[in-house]
């Protein structure tokens, strides 16, 4: 299988080249040539196939040319060491639960996944550059996922950056994990400024001449291919509850840098029977905008109670348009948006455990409330709880009186400064060229 870019100012590369590299030269993201079909048979007995096994066939499919078929189940056997359960929430909706990993949230999936796939190919040589410098721009759950992913890989760096002041208590903790080979850096941006400066660094010839640089971001393809198994995953849930292969399936997704609707959209054209994606945004919602109007216009993200979504240049963006050839008429009949002010999550958050006893995260909060909004009699929708309520356990107790109990806490005098840069690159280069990182 080849890759190219999304700007196709380069040439193709092999799998591996797609990720060690991250970015394509040209600055593009890669996309698979070719997007494989699931045969009818797999559908037909996918409602008795645990996740594992579903995973097995769809990597096997997309990435069996270049992994032999054995390494693709240890690594898949390796990533799932967690439940992914479907939980019905009401009588047509039920919500994916993703956040029974390590750092209780869904990016532990794409992040395990990647460590894994990294770890086969710096084992297998080929660089000549030694060690690998990962750079992971993070607006929530990315960070803490990758940290724990990552932690016990040899011959890897890994640089996190996080916008100051926009991650939770939680979510900036669990980037601090033993070892040492895991750097935190805050950035006094946005988020779109941290994956600014991702991007200039996997552009960096003088960094490229020293080190293999990528990135374990959903600009990443084999960050962004693992989180197509759970879309499965849920479909094949839902056919074994409701024992009926002929309902028609609506999947919601909370949406930030978009990667999980990438990876929805690219499970549909494997085959994948949904009738619609409904997209959720708080307010920072350029996606919606682009969903009604057909104008892609970036702006500066704003501070939510969703902080994961807090994008304003999505970089997914590039990758969806590219599935659809750049034909919006296809896409704005197969995906609909809605958007989320901090009073309406907060609502959502409340009235949802007053009627049904489920608690939600803010996320999962606002793909609740566009499943509700867009769902037509005969119809079962799914959406992805992408976060543990815990991890924002202040605004959950807020809206519903309920108190979670959060990870333990180191004590202050353990716990590591993180170095605070501006937006300039060179601030940047500084810390990724330093030998006491490398």
């Amino acid at each position: 299988m080849k890759f190219y870019s999304t700007n196709r100012q380069s040439p193709p590369v092999t799998l591996r080249e797609a990720v060690m590299n991250g970015l394509a030269a040209d600055g593009g993201l890669y996309m698979p040539e070719r997007i494989p079909v699931i045969p009818r048979a797999f559908f037909n007995n996918i409602s008795g196939m645990g996740i594992r096994d579903i995973a097995f066939v769809v990597a096997d499919m997309m990435l069996g040319d270049d992994i032999e078929s054995t390494e693709i189940r240890q690594i898949v056997n390796d990533t799932f060491s967690f439940e992914i359960p479907l939980v019905k929430v009401d009588k047509d909706i039920s919500a994916l639960e993703l956040y029974h990993g390590p750092t209780l949230a869904f990016k532990d999936v794409g992040a395990r996944f990647l460590a894994r796939v990294i770890s086969h190919y710096s084992a297998s040589g080929g660089g000549g550059k030694g060690k690998v410098k990962v750079i992971v721009a993070t607006s929530g759950d990315s960070g803490g996922a990758v940290a724990a992913g990552f932690k016990d890989v040899p011959g890897v760096e890994v640089y996190i950056m996080y916008p100051s002041g926009r991650l939770s208590r939680m979510q900036r903790e669990q980037l601090d994990v033993p070892g040492g080979s895991v750097h935190a850096i805050e950035v006094l941006g946005t988020f779109d400024d941290c994956q600014r400066l991702a991007k200039q660094a996997f552009c960096d010839a003088d960094l490229r001449r020293e080190y293999e640089i990528t990135s374990a971001n959903s600009i990443n393809i084999c960050r962004l291919l693992p989180q197509m198994f759970y879309f499965f995953h849920a479909y094949a849930s839902l056919l074994s509850s409701e024992g009926d292969s002929r309902c028609e399936v609506v999947m919601a997704v909370p949406s930030g840098n978009l990667g999980n609707l990438t990876a929805g959209l690219l499970a549909w054209r494997m085959g994948l029977p949904v009738k619609r994606f409904v997209v959720a945004n708080n307010v920072n919602d350029v996606t919606v905008d682009y969903l009604n109007t057909g104008r892609f216009v970036p702006r500066r993200a704003v501070k939510t109670l969703a902080c994961a979504m807090d994008v304003g240049n999505p970089s997914n963006v590039s990758r969806i348009n590219d599935l659809f050839g750049g034909d919006f008429g296809p896409l704005s009949r197969l995906i609909k948006g809605y958007s989320y002010s901090d009073e309406d999550i907060m609502g959502w958050i409340s009235r949802t455990y007053s009627a049904d006893g489920y608690l939600l995260d803010p996320h999962g909060a606002t793909a609740y409330a566009a499943l509700h909004a867009d769902i037509k009699p005969g119809e079962k929708g799914i959406f992805l709880a992408t976060a543990h309520p815990s991890k924002f356990s202040r605004t959950v107790e807020e809206a519903t009186g309920v108190k979670l109990g959060t990870l333990p806490q180191a004590e202050p005098s353990h716990r590591p400064v993180h170095p605070r840069i501006s937006v300039s690159y060179e601030a940047l280069k500084k810390i990724l060229m330093s030998e006491n990182n490398s």
